[in-house]
């Protein structure tokens, strides 16, 4: 059993310690306080956070107020161009068809004369042969065309059938003879061989023809040969 002499001595040196150790709270005390942050400091930082916070949100949204008027400016003016590009490409666009159209109905009026005229120079050569049957019938003396001359006879009347045959066969194919005696002088459908004054007819009028003429489908193929009548 330990003696109270050491009981005591080891309650001593407890008592002590233990003062040692309120001493040591007591010193340090103050400085954690001094170290701790107050309510207000507190206050103050948040404030000054919020304000920050908010002073950021104001600069970012006038940036994008700043921004917002550019982009709707570089908007419009490639609205303005693509509108123009657009007016721009119609207008090619109907150019392009009024061309073709042009060009589609002179085409069409080619291939048409073509078929109406392609003939013109076959009829050209088939108007000597009329000319010449015609020259052939006239020639042939009336009194001479009897029965007791059945060979003239018969020449005769088969020339007369051949020519009205082959104005038949003109009439078809859209060639038309020209005879203007008494009717108006045309420049061009008459090509005047002489004038002179003769009685009884109107000036400026078709006295005589010394060659008939010929239109294929209204246009004039062979002017008629005439003598026009002139005043006196």
């Amino acid at each position: 059993m330990p003696s109270a002499c050491a009981v005591a001595a080891a309650a001593a040196a407890a008592a002590v310690m233990a003062a040692r150790c309120v001493r040591l709270a007591r010193q340090s005390l103050p400085a954690y306080l001094s170290l701790r942050p107050s309510p207000r400091l507190l206050c103050t930082a948040t404030k000054q956070k919020n304000s920050g916070q908010n002073l950021e949100e104001d600069v970012s949204q006038n940036e994008q107020k700043t921004d917002t008027p550019s982009s709707e400016k570089i908007l419009l003016d490639e609205k303005v161009k693509l509108e123009e590009q657009l007016k721009e490409t119609v207008e090619k666009y109907k150019r392009a068809l009024a061309d073709t159209e042009n060009l589609r109905q002179r085409s069409q009026k080619l291939v048409e004369e073509a078929k109406l005229y392609g003939i013109q120079g076959f009829c050209k050569d088939l108007l000597e042969v009329a000319d010449i049957l015609e020259k052939a019938t006239q020639s042939v003396p009336k009194e001479e065309v009897r029965d007791d001359n059945p060979h003239l006879k018969n020449l005769y009347e088969g020339l007369l059938m051949t020519e009205v045959q082959i104005q038949k066969v003109f009439t078809k194919h859209g060639l038309l003879r020209l005879n203007p005696v008494g009717a108006r002088f045309d420049p061009y459908e008459h090509e005047a061989l002489f004038h002179t004054p003769v009685e009884g007819k109107e000036p400026g009028t078709v006295a005589l023809v010394s060659k008939v003429g010929y239109k294929l489908h209204g246009r004039t193929l062979r002017p008629a040969l005439v003598g026009v009548v002139k005043a006196a």
